[in-house]
């Protein structure tokens, strides 16, 4: 008995040398159907703050589920360069950073994409905020309309939450109007939000 153990031993330790690629977390129950993407403290998805902003590396962070298209523009006096993530002809993701640099911010509106702590696209204000002080600031550019909120659990993830609302560019809504609004984007920034 112990001397066919011995003779196989060799034989698996070197069919262990395959495996050098595997991991583990594949095992995981999340990763039997396609393994969703969801947004942590981390990252999103492979996604992290040592991700190069490069289409290959990106591809490869989302499990090559969307398709890329890349672009530039200047932000603040500065060159961003960022990546468009499409599925179906809508944009998902649009991942930016500097050019050939790693990446800094990534907006997710692709409903099929959640927060590690379950908030999606659509969820209310109010599931998540009592009052938007110490949470929330006026969004900046294309979302100075909405309101942005760093998320309870995390301080690398915030939600963009938007509605109706008259008031002046630069301030934020009451928080009986804010109750009401809904997350139209889920941030990841590679830096806490100050």
């Amino acid at each position: 008995m112990i001397r066919p153990l011995l003779m196989a031993a060799p034989l698996l330790l070197a069919g262990c040398s395959t495996f050098s690629g595997f991991s583990w977390s594949s095992l995981s129950p999340f990763n039997w159907f396609g393994g969703h993407l969801s947004v942590s403290d981390s990252g999103v998805g492979g996604i992290t703050s040592t991700t190069i902003l490069l289409e290959p590396e990106l591809s490869k962070a989302l499990n090559n589920d969307y398709r890329l298209r890349s672009g530039m523009e200047s932000h603040g006096g500065k060159l961003v360069a960022f990546y468009e993530a499409l599925k179906d002809n809508s944009v998902k993701l649009v991942i930016s950073g500097s050019p050939k640099g790693q990446v800094n911010t990534v907006e997710v509106m692709d409903k099929d994409i959640a927060s590690a702590w379950g908030v999606r696209i659509g969820d209310a204000f109010s599931t998540l905020y009592t009052k938007a002080f110490e949470s929330c600031r006026p969004g900046e550019g294309n979302d100075a309309h909405s309101v942005e909120c760093v998320a309870p659990q995390g301080k690398n993830v915030s939600y963009l939450f938007s509605g109706n609302w008259n008031g002046p560019e630069g301030l934020m809504p009451s928080d009986d109007i804010l109750k009401s609004w809904r997350v139209s984007k889920i941030i990841w920034h590679a830096q806490a939000r100050s």
